[in-house]
């Protein structure tokens, strides 16, 4: 049972069809980027937080020989 459409009728679902097919590719497209964005912020978050944690140890270990050299040289 296949219908039979006009030419106008068919001109306009293949019109429809492209422009449903853009928006699909815009919406993926936009999809992409928002996945990139959220990737690239988690790994900031987490190169930030190694930095902090490193900088955390070298202020202790700095501290600790501090520490060390004042009890030595009292």
């Amino acid at each position: 049972m296949t219908e039979t459409y006009s030419k106008s009728r068919q001109r306009a679902e293949i019109a429809f069809g492209n422009v449903q097919s853009q928006f699909f590719a815009k919406n993926k497209a936009a999809e992409e980027l928002e996945s990139d964005v959220q990737s690239q912020q988690a790994k900031t978050l987490r190169l930030r937080e190694a930095r902090l944690s490193r900088e955390r140890n070298d202020r202790a270990t700095t501290t600790a020989a501090l520490v060390a050299k004042r009890t030595r040289a009292g």
